[in-house]
């Protein structure tokens, strides 16, 4: 990357610093598809506007578009009219149950890094309205370790990673956290990354698969961390898959239900410091430079 780029992208970061942004950033993400990640993405959303807090899903899995499909709403615009067609923030978010809001990504994210100097000041300008209308951002990454899925992870200040039972989730997960760690912008000291399992038969079963990963982890990636909680195996949730209804609405007294609440009340009981309150803006910025130093 020129000198002249890296030196714009590190000035807008200042900038944006100065601005106190009051949204919360949380990237929600996995080692593999296929473990309910999209799903705890939307009930979290779900149970964190039940409580209070205005939020919007970004879907950054382009091409899949999981958030419209669980969601059973078509979007009219998504990221990529925001970046190419002129289109405002307002007009790509489209209205979800409960008045979350979600905005698809399209071909938009895989775009981000290509953008010049005038697309990117564009962006970013748009972008900083999210941060004075929403509380709490959650992106929803693409499973795997593919690229945009590490520079997001490194880039959003909490993430949640959803594994599963299966053997393949467990390894996928150290895969992807092993392929972070050896990233140049990753920064173990001001990283938040909880572990949410998922489709377990018990606590118990949770709790055990979080301390396999975690005892691995601590060992020969020196990375801290947290474990947020389990949600249960339960037909509903398949159900509500299959229903495009989230189960959080499709049966709110279930027991996949009383977790995401629980858990939702753990992340609102964390000290919201100013400093994790890094806003959209300065995601999205993180997120072209360390495509372009890692690229």
């Amino acid at each position: 990357m020129a000198m002249d780029q890296a030196d714009e992208l590190r000035k807008k970061v200042e900038q944006l610093k100065e601005q106190a942004p009051s949204s919360r950033v949380i990237a929600v993400t996995s080692g593999k598809g296929g473990v309910g990640k999209t799903s705890i993405s939307v009930n979290l959303a779900l149970q964190l506007q039940n409580l209070g807090k205005k939020v919007v899903i970004i879907d950054a899995d382009f091409g899949l578009a999981n958030v419209e499909v669980m969601l059973g709403i078509r979007p009219q615009y998504n990221l990529a009219d925001l970046i190419y067609n002129g289109k405002s923030v307002d007009e790509i978010i489209t209205q979800g149950p409960n008045g979350i809001g979600f905005i698809s990504g399209g071909s938009g994210v895989q775009d981000l890094v290509n953008l010049d100097k005038i697309s990117l000041k564009k962006l970013i300008s748009k972008m900083v309205k999210l941060d004075s209308m929403y509380d709490v951002i959650i992106i929803d990454t693409g499973a795997g370790i593919s690229d945009s899925v590490i520079e997001f992870v490194i880039s959003s200040p909490e993430v949640l990673l959803v594994v599963t039972p299966e053997p393949t989730s467990i390894t996928d997960s150290y895969s992807l956290l092993k392929a972070v760690n050896r990233k140049k912008d990753f920064d173990r000291e001001e990283k938040s990354i909880k572990v949410i399992t998922n489709r377990v038969q018990n606590q118990e079963e949770g709790a055990e698969i979080y301390d396999k990963i975690s005892i691995v982890v601590s060992k020969f990636l020196n990375i801290n961390l947290e474990y947020l909680g389990y949600i249960p195996q339960d037909n509903g949730v398949s159900d509500s898959v299959l229903e495009q209804t989230p189960v959080l609405i499709r049966e709110p007294n279930g027991e996949p239900a009383k977790q995401i609440k629980k858990m939702c009340n753990k992340l609102l009981d964390i000290k919201e410091l100013e400093e994790t309150k890094s806003g959209i803006a300065k995601v999205f910025l993180r997120f072209i430079k360390t495509k372009k130093i890692n690229g």
